[in-house]
């Protein structure tokens, strides 16, 4: 019994984890339900609004100020692959193909991943932290109190301000990491711009960029409902709203991940790529 007890305690702590992860996925999911039913009722309901001056104000806060972050981070890995891939094309000829996969390699993924990154780590914690702070100044109940629904009111607003920042900042990812692979192209490595750009249209199609933001929605929906749903669940004061944003970085990206493997996998296994 002595030496089957590391092993028990290990399956206990195991099995507790995959309990609280599963736990946690159930309360992203039904915080799906709950701000789509919302959504749904504005639709339908003439009654129900979102308030649209809080979707576009958040959608500034977290797109708009995204903006150059994004470009930093996407211009420089277009410079990188460019850089990186002249060596290797160089000894079989073919450096002007350098547009053909940097072309597949950002509109498929490169940009909605880089996007999503900045924007988990850039807005994702903030709106963790924004709701956390309003749990733990229980301006929640307050809410709640004057029978207003925190979902309607603070979640969709920001889930969809995420779903479309995501969505137009995937776009502009792609166009800028292009871009500086383009110019770095024509100015360094001595690709001409006609070269550059006939290899490019000839090699990427339109479901490659339509794959692209598709993922893209899918990621800021993500990150939106795991930073709304981490900050609803905020406990123990100042200490939990830093546990909540942390957290909230990191599923944020594994979740994005994981969710671009499952992508890839279904558009390989319907050969889309």
């Amino acid at each position: 019994m002595i030496l089957l007890q590391p092993i028990i305690n290990l399956f206990a702590i195991v099995g507790c984890k995959v309990v609280t992860t599963l736990d946690h996925i159930g309360s992203v999911l039904g915080l799906l339900v709950n701000a789509s039913s919302w959504m749904i009722r504005a639709f339908t309901h003439k009654k129900v609004r979102l308030g649209r001056a809080a979707i576009v104000s958040q959608t500034i806060r977290v797109g708009v100020r995204s903006l150059v972050i994004v470009a930093l981070i996407s211009g420089s890995v277009g410079l990188i692959l460019a850089l990186q891939l002249a060596p290797p094309l160089d000894d079989f000829g073919q450096r002007d193909r350098i547009a053909n996969i940097i072309g597949v390699a950002v509109l498929r993924e490169l940009g909605p991943l880089l996007a999503a990154i900045v924007l988990a780590g850039f807005a994702g914690a903030a709106i963790a932290a924004e709701i956390g702070t309003m749990v733990v100044g229980e301006e929640i109940e307050a809410l709640e109190a004057h029978a207003l629904n925190p979902i309607r009111f603070l979640v969709v607003p920001r889930v969809i301000a995420t779903v479309v920042s995501m969505t137009c900042l995937a776009v502009f990812s792609d166009i800028v990491a292009i871009g500086a692979a383009l110019a770095i192209g024509v100015l360094a490595l001595d690709v001409p711009y006609t070269t550059f750009m006939g290899n490019l249209l000839e090699q990427v199609k339109l479901v490659d960029f339509i794959t692209g933001i598709a993922k893209g929605s899918i990621f800021g929906l993500l990150i939106g409902l795991i930073a709304c749903m981490n900050g609803l669940k905020v406990t123990g004061g100042a200490a939990g709203v830093g546990k909540a944003t942390t957290n909230t970085v990191v599923e944020s990206i594994v979740s994005i991940v994981i969710a671009d493997l499952m992508f890839t996998s279904i558009f390989y296994a319907l050969k889309l790529v």
